[in-house]
């Protein structure tokens, strides 16, 4: 795509440390580059297995004026595709999930397998060749039945790296042995990026998040030590060794790995201990599922955190798993998909309250939405200035940063040669 030279400007004087000019949370010319550089070339997580357990089950998955279809098919595969008929276009499928026997166009009913290939048609001739005309694929990624999709013609193959080294923390979840027990769609009104930068940073989480920080102790996601803190400090640091300890004993893999800014598939992960009985991301912090996952025999596991680049992160406790999918709308709209998983055979009502497994990140999530609106409507004011973030408690928002623009300058060829005077003197 063509891009001015402000836009190419902008991207080559972005300041380290410091939050992005108006522009990148406002202007529609950037948001079409993050679908494009962004969206449109990296792996990007959309939701899991136990949202389509049965051939022919279905979700959709939007981002900006694009559509996709994960379905699973009658080998029990997973398969992706632009929800487009390839007839004139008509969307397939409606609604965020459903299930077919075969894909169906309302339109004219062409009709595709759930292999995505074009198996039925009417009055268009005997020498109409059907096989050119299948569904347009999508890659599939699975990493312990996480889904994630890749909508580039040749995806990054550093997904293999970050399979092969998460599978371990995420296997003894038994997340492909769970199901679905709540979700929830929440439109953000503000910039995907505000989003992620919210997410990437817990400097607002005392203020603003009662009921997460029942559980979650700040100091796991970044401090500014100081004399009223060292104690404290000191004392989560020990607790942190400690349970790392017994929990790799236990055969769970806890230490910090983190990736966040160093390869295009980037991630970080570490299970970290929860706050009062230290059991589960709840109003009490025991456990909201009374049948833990997989062959977990322990209720205090703490809280394996999995974040990825550029748009999700999950929760994995021992009795219940919380995902989070960040797909953009458009520029000032962000859609927020949240799935509570419990154990497949966990029993609604006896050994688990939907409310009660939810309460936490349903008040979190709103809470998060009511600040990137905030944040979002002050980056329209012509007082606005980037501002920069705290080097104790938003490195990881940087980190987001860092990572996004090294993506914009491949994606516009704005190598380690290129200038603002350059661009300015036509070079």
């Amino acid at each position: 795509m063509q891009l001015s030279n402000e836009m190419r400007a902008m991207i080559l004087r972005r300041r380290a440390g410091y939050s992005l000019e108006a522009p990148f949370y406002q202007s529609q010319d950037v948001f079409d580059l993050d679908m494009k550089a962004i969206f449109g070339r990296h792996w990007i997580y959309v939701g899991v297995e136990p949202d389509i357990p049965e051939p022919g089950d279905y979700f959709t998955v939007p981002m900006g004026g694009a559509s996709i279809v994960v379905v699973r098919d009658d080998d029990m595969s997973i398969r992706a595709f632009h929800n487009v008929c390839r007839h004139r276009g008509a969307r397939l499928c409606d609604g965020h999930k459903g299930s077919v026997g075969n894909i169906v166009c309302p339109y004219h009913q062409w009709t595709y397998d759930l292999t995505g290939k074009l198996i039925h048609t009417e009055h268009m001739g005997t020498e109409f060749d059907r096989s050119q005309f299948s569904l347009n694929m999508v890659h599939v990624g699975n990493i312990a039945g996480l889904i994630f999709i890749c909508l580039a013609d040749k995806p990054p193959a550093d997904f293999e790296d970050m399979k092969r080294e998460m599978e371990p923390y995420i296997l003894p979840h038994r997340l492909t042995d769970c199901k679905v027990a709540f979700e929830e769609d929440l439109i953000e009104n503000g910039n995907w990026k505000l989003t992620m930068e919210n997410n990437r940073e817990c400097y607002h989480c005392k203020a603003n998040h009662p009921e997460l920080t029942i559980s979650l102790y700040e100091f796991g996601f970044g401090y500014q030590p100081s004399p009223e803190n060292a104690g404290e400090v000191q004392a989560f640091k020990d607790l942190t060794l400690k349970e790392h300890t017994r929990w790799e004993s236990c055969g769970l893999p806890s230490v910090e790995r983190e990736f966040l800014d160093s390869r295009a598939t980037a991630y970080r992960t570490e299970r970290l201990p929860l706050d009062k009985a230290g059991e589960s991301q709840t109003m009490t912090s025991k456990v909201a599922c009374e049948k833990l996952l997989g062959d977990l025999t322990q209720r205090n596991l703490g809280g394996l955190s999995f974040w990825t680049q550029p748009n999700s992160w999950h929760h994995f406790m021992s009795d219940h798993i919380v995902t989070f999918s960040v797909l953009p709308i458009d520029a000032g709209h962000t859609l927020l998909r949240t799935k509570w998983l419990v154990h497949k055979d966990a029993v609604e009502g006896r050994d688990y309250d939907p409310k009660d497994l939810s309460s936490v990140w349903h008040a979190t999530n709103k809470q998060d939405g009511a600040l990137v609106e905030r944040t979002h409507s002050g980056a329209q004011s012509t007082a606005y200035q980037p501002g920069p973030y705290s080097p104790y408690t938003e490195e990881l928002v940087e980190k987001f940063m860092s990572w996004y623009f090294k993506r914009l300058r491949v994606e516009t060829g704005l190598g380690s040669g290129a200038t603002v005077s350059s661009i300015a003197a036509g070079g």
